[in-house]
């Protein structure tokens, strides 16, 4: 969450203008590990992780430990291996998703057993922190036209419509357990066809309003659900099971003032705050460092 396709270069093009955090960008120079004593911040490509990011970064700052920020890396599948390799001191997480990456048939679904079976599938180099109340799950969305043509209220109610739907998403939601592999497995759906867009980004949304796609990978914190009012579709079975903001670090590169500073941002987030933060970076179009700095005062953290 490096595939050099054109869809993966929509994906952080259209993040970058989203999030308007062009000038916090800072590539992975190869994996080389930062210098000594310095903690290096990463994100994904979509504009929430890098709020994330910003927030754990001046958090850390305030605490006079040396940061230095990689933001708009990638997908999972490339920034998970920075942080393995030490080019990556800390990356702002989803438990349930990065559970999912690491062990595709894990049924864990809490956010207690998705961070007992995390520990125990993390390699000996990764450490997850404190797990905060803030949590941004993977979604199947539908217009409310869709929904109301259609009856669909829950994943369920695809069934009998799902042959003629097209799905849209990023490139790894095709092949992910928490994506159209999962939606198979434990739903017994199969789509006309899976496209390739954006990370629950513009892209995305636009193919939805359009009806290029009639259902759509959104996460749940993202304000252009409530926008365009669109319907999030209940998901029984939790096959999106907790998916709590977590930071997940390098052991070696994060000391113990810096645990406590990532710790203490964990315990002052929670679902209806992000929702808010990502409501000023995604449709009132503010930096996210100006967002990230407000809501670490407010919340008494600078």
């Amino acid at each position: 969450m490096n595939r050099i396709t054109r869809a993966a270069a929509l994906t952080v093009a259209a993040a970058l203008a989203l999030a308007g955090c062009g000038k916090a960008d800072n590539p992975v120079d190869g994996g080389k590990a930062a210098s000594s004593g310095t903690v290096v911040v990463g994100s994904a490509n979509f504009p929430e992780n890098v709020l994330l990011a910003e927030i754990y970064a001046q958090a850390l700052t305030a605490k006079k430990i040396k940061v230095e920020k990689k933001l708009n890396i990638g997908s999972r599948e490339v920034i998970y291996k920075q942080l393995e390799s030490g080019g990556l001191s800390v990356l702002p997480e989803y438990n349930g998703a990065l559970l999912a990456y690491l062990d595709k048939s894990n049924p864990a679904a809490t956010t207690s057993e998705v961070n007992t079976a995390l520990k125990g599938k993390l390699p000996a180099s990764l450490e997850l922190l404190e797990s905060s109340k803030a949590e941004d799950k993977d979604s199947l969305t539908v217009t409310k036209e869709t929904a109301a043509k259609y009856n669909l209220k829950a994943i369920p109610d695809l069934a009998p419509v799902a042959k003629d739907f097209v799905v849209g998403g990023p490139p790894e939601f095709k092949t992910r357990r928490q994506g159209i592999a999962g939606l198979k497995e434990v739903y017994g759906l199969e789509f006309k066809e899976f496209r390739s867009l954006d990370t629950a980004g513009p892209i995305t949304v636009s193919a939805l309003k359009k009806g290029d796609v009639q259902a759509a990978n959104l996460f749940s914190t993202d304000p252009a659900l409530e926008v365009n009012g669109f319907v999030v579709l209940d998901d029984p079975k939790s096959l999106f099971g907790a998916q709590n903001v977590t930071p997940l670090v390098n052991k070696a590169a994060v000391g113990t003032d810096a645990r406590t500073v990532l710790n203490g941002v964990s315990a002052k987030l929670d679902t209806a705050t992000l929702t808010q933060l990502m409501r000023k970076v995604s449709v009132d179009k503010q930096d996210p460092d100006k967002v990230a700095k407000e809501w670490l005062q407010t919340a008494g953290l600078l």
